[in-house]
């Protein structure tokens, strides 16, 4: 374990200065002011860098190891975009500046909407999501506001499949919708003739389907036209959740499978990295009758100037302050000129490498729905747990193997998940490791399972009581 930085503090050391003792404090209220000097680490500038920078060095991301995650694409992302984001003629922008001031980030958001325009399928996008979570409530938000200007009130309920996110019920659920499930069937794909007896209990009442294809459990739903036609037979709208879409594009898009409203993640799908709360972006895109409920501005292009476009008759209103989070949309616009006509080919990758891994894999895990898969799959645990040691253990063994563990016990509808992303980055040397990794495993709980029950072993924090840690966290210090 590191010592925490107090531990390391020596008395009457010191780096900087960030402060002049002399300031005058008669300004602030006496009841603000502290009555004793802050008990801060004594400490020079060399050993603070050095503190933080071995805490780094601990931490795992997609730069250290294969990262596995399940419906998350933790995929490599250049650091060119990085880069390209410290721009100055980005970075000194003010986003209340004159749209005249402006010219070059507004050109490049535009065509950042035309882009996503050709991806999806989609007549228009608004880029104001703050991640993939808001750009869903967006987008229910427009389903909502849609039937209220038809006067159909009457459109309470969203129909949403068991193995859906839970941002799905959630987005939905706090637009104020109703939420029923729609099965699977043995195929792990929608089951047509429930939605079906859905629809003719409900007339008249659902607003919207959301679906993920390919959904959870990375296969493709074969009857997205018939689920498609059934929806907008019944007046309700289709809305598609982007999480997946790195499967897809350039194969085919949203519009093609008949949805009316789609969100992308673009740390998903477009390489903006996210993690530790964001930033984010969550881009929202719909057909042709829906544009006039888009949130306000949408970026425009006339007589040569691009500007910011508040006049969408009956628009959401406003989501998100400014334009969003802009140093994401740089870093996805950046990629998606990068790749240009090859996006496919990032497509086509993660699918291979995923049928890659499911193949090798099933003979060891269970494979509850034994299918070619797109960009990822899902195993159980299953035989391992029969034998006494579960899926947490399973992927507490990974990280020995230096390998993030897959997310784990999701989707709800497949006892003891294993849900293996492995995105198109990784190489074949890097996923027979990770297949060697988890054939020893296999092996170990057979031979060994202790060993497996008290992992991980090479960690710098080994087994933790997770419940506690979540329920009672404890960051502060203290001496004694």
């Amino acid at each position: 374990m590191t010592d925490v930085i107090f531990e390391k503090s020596i008395k009457g050391m010191s780096g900087v200065t960030l402060t002049d003792e002399n300031l005058a404090t008669d300004f602030i209220k006496p009841e603000f002011l502290r009555k004793n000097v802050p008990e801060l680490p004594e400490m020079s500038e060399l050993e603070v860098m050095r503190h933080f920078k071995e805490l780094s060095d601990k931490n795992f991301c997609v730069e250290s190891g294969f990262y596995p995650l399940g419906s998350c694409t933790m995929k490599y992302n250049p650091k060119v975009n990085e880069y390209l984001t410290s721009l100055e003629g980005f970075t000194s922008l003010h986003p209340l500046q004159e749209d005249e001031d402006c010219q070059g980030a507004l050109e490049l958001m535009y065509k950042l909407q035309e882009a996503l325009k050709e991806i999806t399928g989609m007549d228009a996008v608004t880029l104001l999501g703050s991640a993939g979570a808001h750009g869903e409530l967006c987008g229910m938000m427009i389903v909502k506001h849609y039937f209220k200007t038809k006067n159909d009130t009457k459109r309470t309920k969203v129909i949403i499949p068991d193995s859906a996110h839970g941002t799905n019920p959630a987005s939905a659920g706090m637009c104020g919708f109703e939420i029923i499930k729609v099965q699977s069937n043995n195929k792990g794909l929608v089951d047509v003739e429930h939605l079906k007896e859905i629809f003719e209990s409900n007339k008249d009442e659902i607003a919207a389907i959301m679906m993920t294809n390919p959904n959870t459990l990375g296969l493709f739903e074969e009857n997205i036209l018939e689920i498609s036609k059934l929806a907008h037979k019944n007046g309700a709208l289709l809305y598609y959740d982007g999480a997946n879409l790195n499967a897809v594009m350039g194969i085919t898009n949203p519009k093609i499978m008949g949805f009316d409203i789609v969100h992308l993640n673009l740390h998903k799908t477009f390489a903006a990295p996210h993690g530790g709360g964001g930033p984010g972006a969550g881009p929202v895109g719909v057909v042709e009758k829906l544009k006039e409920y888009l949130p306000v501005p949408v970026i425009d292009f006339k007589d040569g100037k691009y500007f910011r476009n508040y006049n969408i008759v009956n628009t959401i209103g406003k989501i998100k302050e400014f334009q969003g989070n802009f140093s994401v949309l740089v870093k996805a616009y950046a990629y998606i000129l990068m790749r240009g006509n090859t996006l496919k080919e990032a497509s086509c990758d993660a699918v291979l490498n995923a049928n890659y891994l499911k193949e090798k894999l099933k003979e060891y895990y269970e494979l509850p729905y034994d299918y070619p898969c797109m960009h990822e799959f899902v195993l159980s645990g299953d035989r391992q747990k029969a034998a006494g040691v579960h899926t947490l253990e399973i992927a507490k063994r990974l990280m020995d193997s230096k390998f993030h563990p897959p997310t784990v016990y999701f989707p709800l509808i497949v006892s003891e998940a294993m849900m293996i992303e492995p995105t198109e980055s990784e190489n074949k040397a890097r996923l027979d490791k990770f297949i060697d990794a988890m054939k020893t495993i296999a092996k170990e709980v057979k031979e060994n399972p202790e060993v497996v029950l008290s992992s991980p072993h090479n960690t710098p924090v080994k087994r933790v009581d997770e419940t506690n840690a979540a329920r009672h966290l404890d960051l502060r210090y203290r001496k004694d």
